[in-house]
């Protein structure tokens, strides 16, 4: 090789070089670029809907009821654990009291359940169940970090845009306490009511302040840097209100869930609407059930010839306990003072 075919190389070898480079640098900042959004994103979720009623629609094809009375969509995101059947058992009978209600019921699963999907068609109340895990790249070993429930609301939100163009979106936890009175007071939200929060924080409560009718502040233990430090369950949004805001969505940012959904729904302080007496009653309460481990049930015999067998069965269906037949609770009933292994 003579050394002009060897300048030739050089060159042609540096500039493919520069090109890499170049290419390189222009990911990296599209990478850098998508990193803070990608906790906004609406196009990712992976859902399946198990159940939905088939509701009355009208001749667009959306979900019609008594025009008089607008329909509460009441959001219920779950998952399974060992309290989550009487969770919701607990909460379906509440809202088998309210009228012109539709609950769609979000499940922190890849699956649909069957088990669940029966029991919560047992109350009769108009109803949509999804399953909606929530994407591994939000998994975590601590729990503090894990934005959990987002999932959920994001499959919930999707779903009403595509089915309903009037009524109010409410979020309620499966293991929160409601007021009747609650749903009264969020029916006619014009574009976002809010209202006090029991059992939250340091405060014991989250509330907005109101001042002569008009909202001036929160009243919040955690307030960090949140434009609307409030709680899930302290705010109701009008359907018509969120489909103005087609990209407003629940993000992947743990602790600003709220704060975020409120903000890209473009929502400002002077459009509040303070409900439960000018947020001075407390509807609606954050308690939680102590969760404990599945029971792991060590057993004896595959069958005992009792109605445990039948019982047992539930529980495994449940998910409140496991059987195993070498490991686990030692089991047993008792008759008199005899015990007898199962």
């Amino acid at each position: 090789m003579n050394s002009l075919q060897t300048l030739k190389y050089v060159f042609f070898s540096m500039t493919c070089l520069a090109a890499i480079a170049v290419i390189a640098v222009l990911m990296s900042e599209k990478i850098d670029n998508t990193k803070g959004t990608e906790h906004l994103s609406i196009f990712t979720d992976e859902v399946t809907t198990c159940y939905e009623d088939q509701p009355i629609r009208d001749d667009k094809g959306n979900i019609s009821g008594n025009t008089n009375i607008p329909i509460i969509y009441f959001v219920t995101p779950t998952y399974p654990r060992r309290e989550q059947i009487p969770e919701l058992t607990r909460l379906g009978q509440t809202l088998m009291h309210v009228k012109d209600l539709h609950w769609i019921v979000a499940d922190d699963n890849r699956e649909c359940n069957p088990s669940l999907v029966k029991l919560l068609r047992k109350f009769g109340i108009p109803l949509t169940v999804m399953a909606s895990p929530m994407a591994k790249r939000f998994w975590s070993d601590e729990k503090m970090k894990i934005p959990r429930g987002v999932a959920n609301r994001r499959a919930a939100l999707a779903w009403i845009r595509n089915n309903v163009k009037s009524g109010v979106l409410y979020f309620g936890d499966d293991d929160n306490t409601f007021d009747l009175e609650l749903f009264d007071q969020i029916r006619y939200t014009k574009k976002v009511s809010m209202l006090p929060v029991g059992l939250i924080g340091d405060f014991g409560v989250s509330s907005p302040v109101v001042k002569k009718g008009k909202v001036i502040g929160f009243f919040d233990s955690w307030s960090a840097d949140r434009e609307f430090p409030i709680d899930m369950a302290g705010f109701a949004v009008s359907v018509e209100f969120l489909n103005k805001s087609p990209e407003a969505t629940m993000p992947y940012k743990v602790g600003y869930e709220e704060d975020m959904f409120l903000k890209s729904l473009g929502l400002h302080v002077e459009d509040i609407e303070p409900v439960a007496e000018n947020c001075t009653k407390i509807l609606v309460w954050h308690t939680q059930t102590i969760q404990k481990p599945v029971a792991n049930l060590r057993l004896k015999y595959e069958q005992s010839g009792t109605s445990l067998d039948k019982l047992l069965n539930e529980l495994y269906t449940y998910g409140i306990a496991s059987r195993n037949y070498e490991k686990g609770v030692k089991t047993y009933y008792t008759s008199g003072r005899i015990r007898t292994g199962v």
